[in-house]
């Protein structure tokens, strides 16, 4: 098994060096990059306009990245009396890290699904919901609370930038080196990952690797795109994807 981790730096690395220290062979193709967001601004303003019991979700570790930095310049600190819930346990612990706040998540798997599912979550109705995210993507967890009866706001933490790079270079970089495992984390980098390669190298190559995803919803777009061995991680962490590659 010689494996190719897609997903964006730092993590792909250091998934790469763990996976490297138990003799496998793995490299590292980030295939998106993480830069500020464009509401980080006005994110102070929003977290202190909150009401105790009103709700933060953070969909991501990159969140934390950016938003603690941005707050501290602006000497704002994460409200208490606010409810916190992350998108899995790596968001977080990220958050709890830097608060000592208590943050829920959902244990099963780290998606907008399972993360509808909290039972706290289930009466929000009249509450204001702040959503700390990437660039916009998809839409569940929004529109479940709206139907719930919870005021809906975003803030932009971070943008998702595409990496370039040169498909047909690339294709023959990762055929020599015989990959033959892919970890892919988002549908936004399956279809980019798609997209790549020239088509001989999806035909002969690509589509016969073994893909290691996140969640069942990208699992379901990778077989619709011609993957057909596919397994899905327990979580979207590092220590869940070990467990799938081991």
């Amino acid at each position: 098994m010689t494996i190719l981790v897609t997903r964006p730096e730092p993590a792909a690395s250091e998934l790469v060096a763990r996976l490297r220290s138990l003799g496998k062979l793995a490299w590292a193709f980030p295939l998106i990059e993480f830069t500020p967001g464009r509401d980080l601004a006005q994110l102070p303003q929003q977290l202190t306009a909150l009401r105790p019991g009103d709700l933060v979700f953070l969909l991501s570790q990159q969140v934390v990245h950016f938003a603690q930095p941005a707050l501290q310049h602006s000497q704002t600190v994460w409200p208490a009396a606010a409810d916190y819930y992350a998108i899995g346990r790596s968001t977080a612990l990220a958050l709890h890290t830097v608060t000592n706040l208590k943050v829920d998540y959902p244990h099963a798997r780290e998606t907008s699904e399972e993360l509808v599912r909290l039972q706290r979550l289930q009466q929000v109705s009249g509450k204001r919901a702040l959503i700390l995210r990437g660039s916009p993507g998809r839409e569940l967890l929004a529109e479940t609370l709206i139907a719930r009866g919870a005021e809906v706001q975003y803030c932009e933490c971070y943008q998702r930038n595409e990496k370039h790079y040169d498909g047909a270079i690339e294709g023959r970089r990762w055929r020599d080196r015989g990959i033959t495992t892919l970890v892919v984390t988002s549908g936004e980098m399956l279809k980019q990952l798609h997209a790549l390669f020239p088509p001989i190298d999806r035909r002969e190559w690509l589509l016969h690797c073994r893909l290691v995803v996140v969640s069942e919803r990208l699992a379901t777009q990778a077989a619709e795109a011609g993957w057909q061995e596919i397994d899905v991680a327990d979580g979207a962490d590092n220590d869940a994807l070990l467990r799938a590659l081991r």
